[in-house]
């Protein structure tokens, strides 16, 4: 196994790490779920969970594009390189 492929799978596993643990901070999309645990939705709160939201989706697209880029850019390395 060479140098590049090892900085290569570190790499990926990183990018799979941040697009699990990314998706998994991402809140579902069922309503009425803060009435289970009590929590009052005020206009504030909801404008929070909006922009935090927005912000983990844009993230999620980001890392996955590099994640598919880079798993494409290894896997054609590899094949030329060897």
């Amino acid at each position: 196994m060479s140098a590049l492929e090892i900085i290569f799978g570190i790499v990926l596993l990183l990018f799979s790490l941040a697009i699990v643990l990314v998706v998994l901070l991402q809140e579902g999309s069922q309503k009425n779920v803060g009435a289970i645990t009590g929590g009052a939705d005020t206009f504030l709160s909801k404008n929070k969970a909006r922009s935090v939201d927005a912000f983990l989706s844009r993230w999620t697209k980001f890392i996955a594009i590099g994640f598919f880029v880079l798993v494409i850019l290894a896997n054609a390395l590899m094949y030329f390189l060897t």
